[in-house]
Formats: C-alpha cells, structure tokens, sequence
C-alpha cells in the first residue's frame, strides 16, 4: 500500500505535490486546532470552523469565522502563530528545515519543490536561499516583537501578556497573516502611531517578497565594491510598484474620504488612517477602523489593491505586484506599437508577458465566479461580497464583517480562493494542467480578428 502510495506521489509535478503538501498541512492544522487544550472551555468550534481557521492560517488570510480571543486558550494561540508562521514563509521552508536538522541529503526533487513553492526559475542555490529567508525572517519577527512587546507594557498588566501580544503581532504582520488576540484587530491602536508604523514596516517586509530582501541583505553586507552591485530587475519592478501601490492607497483613501470618514479627523489622524489601510491591502489584513465606516468607492478601491496582492515570492497572494506591473507595461507599449517591453535597460520576455495576462485573466473568472455564487447562496449586499472574495484570494483578511454568517456553501467557496491565493495561480495552473503535450507536432498558423 505504502509502496504504491509512493509510486502515485513520485510521478506528480512538483505542482501537484506542492498541492498536496498545503493540503497535508491543512488537515495537520484542523488537528492541531481542534485538540481540547486549544481552545477555551464551553465554547462553540466546529469541524468547518476548525477547517476553515485552518486554511486560513496556512494561506496566512487572517478571515475567521470565530473571534480568535473569545475562542483559543494561550497553547492554542501560540498553535496558531506556528501555523501561519510556516505557512507564510512557505510549506517547504519548514520542510528543508527539518531534512537539515535531521542530516537529510536535499536532492533534485526537493530543490524542484522548493523552486516552485518560491515561485523560482531556477534550481542553483535554493536551499541557501530557503536559510537565508528563515534567518531574516527570524530576525524581523524578534526584533519586531522585543520592540512592540516593550511598549505594550503600557497597555497590559504584566510582561507576559505584554510579550505575548507583541510576539503574536510581530509574526502575524511579518507573515501578513492578519490574526490577532485583541478581538478587535488594530483598532485598539488607531491612535498609537508608534505600534502602527511598526506593523507597517513589518508588513511591508513580509510582502515585499523574499528576493528582494535577499538581496538587500547582500547589497548592505557588501563591503567594497557597492557602485557595482546591481539589483536585478524582478527587485526594480517589485519595489517600484509595491511602493507605488502602497502611496496611490494612502491618497485615493485621503481623497474619497476626505467628506466622509476622515472629515472630523485631524491631519495626522487622516494620513495615518489612510496609510495603513492601504499597507493592509498588501496582504496584511489589520485594520485601525470599522471597514464599514469607508464608503463604497473606498471599498472598492480597497478590493482592487487586495486583487493585486503582495509579490510574488512573498508571504502574499492575488495576482502579485509584478503580474500588474506587466500587465500596465504591455498596455503602454502596445498601444505604441512596440513590438517588445523594455524597462531599467533590461527586455522583458515574451514568457513572462504571457504568463502575467494568464494569470490576470484566470484569476478575474475565478473571483467574477466565485462573487456570482456568493450573490445567489448569501444575503449580503454586492460590495461585501467582493471585498470579502478579494479579500480571500488576496489573501488580506480584510472584511466587513460577513465572514461568520457565511453559509456552508459560502465558507466552502471563501476556504478555496484563499487555498488559491496561497499557492499561487501559476502552481494552481500547473496543478490541473499536469505534464503538458511534449510533442513537436505543429499546424499552419493562421491569424484571426480581435478587437
């Protein structure tokens, strides 16, 4: 049985099988949740809550159908935190970790699963690749934690609790995993802008993608010589955009709600407000305010930024900030006429170009069709709806509050699009797709009208 078992698994794609070790992680999740010192006495926690929590702590979303403090002891906390920690660094992160521990020898088929749990393209250096992500990764969330746990000695009784909210908050916004232990997400620091810049900063390390502090790390390591280090173009079109995405959040939330939510508000009460709801779209999932309080046009806008996601490579979903970037490349240079996209003195391939309008494209049908069945099994308004399935595949955690009155159906659909945005559209494509064609058979090509 276990030889044929074997057999199966060995002749999946490194796609499929990463597929299957998320899915493997879920239910070791479900477990680990549902055991009785997990969660707290007398209180109501089903079989599809524990799944649903689940998933969303492996895809680090943040959406539940259960107040996290209400319903989880300290172990179950801390079961939690483990959770959306490995699941935001990545299922094989955790995996190469322990084949090092345990002296396992990391071969070809590893490499290859490690390479497409990254989004990588190629196999040279992923296991010191997968260190060096763990070490920064480590480092961020203790430092983060040292720093929000001292001050939060001026919110809470003692050092442990302290501690322990600052820890909880320092890796669930470094994994952009949007949970946290107050029952009331940020809003309990909408005026404390010392613990908001810090989730910020923290946030937008978690999002910005692995490669891009890696090679950061390298670049400030470097002692001689910096005038020729070059950042590579996936780092110069990341960081362009998150950061150009991040500022275009902060002042279309300023202009829209200017009149409305923001009109009592002084400046800086505006401005912070504005700049961490839209650091929250990245993937981060906080919020300082009642989403509600933000009017429809801010909601929607708030839905598209969560529809791009973090990058790719990063403990984020949607379609990631490259994929958008591309996309707005190729609009530009086609309706110039050009015939190739150049950008930082680098060309872009016509690879990467397609893949990016594949992944736009298939991610609009999935979330157009997941809204279509949400809008016939829920009784919610439109923009809920939406925001809660851009939400859930951006992997944000943002919400107007429906997530508990989902129905059966509706948690069903919610659980698979954040499935969808953790392991990526293009492992999603390769999953269904299997092997592919590798015949060398081809037709006369002949043009059609579009447009």
């Amino acid at each position: 049985m276990f030889n044929n078992l074997r057999k199966k698994l060995s002749n999946l794609t490194p796609a499929q099988m990463i597929v299957v070790y998320y899915s493997i992680a879920v239910l070791v999740s479900v477990s680990l949740l549902s055991l009785p010192l997990a969660t707290k006495p007398g209180v109501s926690f089903t079989f599809m809550d524990a799944l649903f929590v689940a998933v969303s702590a492996v895809s680090v979303t943040g959406l539940t159908t259960v107040n996290i403090s209400e319903t989880f002891t300290a172990t179950g906390s801390y079961i939690l935190m483990f959770i959306f920690q490995f699941g935001g660094i990545g299922i094989m992160a955790l995996g190469t970790f322990f084949w090092l521990i345990i002296g396992k020898k990391i071969g070809l088929k590893e490499r290859q699963l490690i390479m497409a749990d990254q989004n990588q393209t190629g196999l040279s250096g992923m296991v010191k690749m997968l260190k060096g992500i763990l070490l920064i990764i480590t480092i961020i969330e203790l430092f983060g934690a040292l720093l929000l746990g001292t001050h939060f000695l001026n919110y809470y009784p003692n050092w442990h609790q302290a501690f322990m909210h600052g820890l909880f908050l320092s890796v669930s916004a470094t994994t952009n995993a949007g949970f946290d232990i107050t029952g009331t997400s940020m809003i309990p620091y909408a005026n404390d802008y010392f613990v908001q810049m810090v989730s910020v900063v923290l946030m937008t390390l978690g999002a910005i993608g692995f490669p891009v502090l890696m090679e950061t790390k390298a670049y400030l390591t470097q002692r001689n010589n910096k005038h020729l280090f070059r950042f590579s173009l996936f780092t110069k079109i990341t960081t362009v955009t998150f950061l150009g995405l991040l500022i275009f959040g902060t002042l279309i939330i300023l202009l829209l709600e200017h009149n409305h939510f923001l009109a009592d508000k002084t400046w800086h009460q505006s401005f912070f407000y504005a700049l961490f709801q839209s650091a929250a779209t990245r993937s981060g999932g906080f919020a300082t305010l009642n989403i509600n309080d933000f009017t429809e046009s801010t909601l929607l806008v708030m839905s598209s930024l969560m529809f791009i996601g973090a990058s790719p490579s990063s403990v984020g979903g949607g379609i990631r900030t490259t994929t958008f970037a591309l996309n707005l490349l190729f609009l530009y240079h086609f309706a110039r006429g050009n015939h190739s996209i150049k950008i930082f003195k680098r060309e872009l391939t016509h690879e990467d170009v397609t893949k990016s309008l594949v992944v736009t494209t298939l991610a609009i049908l999935i979330c157009f069709t997941a809204t279509v069945i949400l809008r016939v099994t829920e009784e919610h308004e439109l923009i809920a709806i939406l925001f809660e399935v851009s939400s859930a595949f951006g992997t944000s955690g943002l919400s107007m509050g429906i997530t508990p009155e989902l129905s059966t159906i509706g948690k069903f659909v919610i659980i698979i699009l954040m499935f969808i945005g953790r392991v990526g559209l293009v492992i999603f494509l390769l999953f269904i797709g299997g092997k592919g064609d590798k015949t060398q058979i081809h037709y006369p090509k002949e043009k059609v009208i579009i447009g």
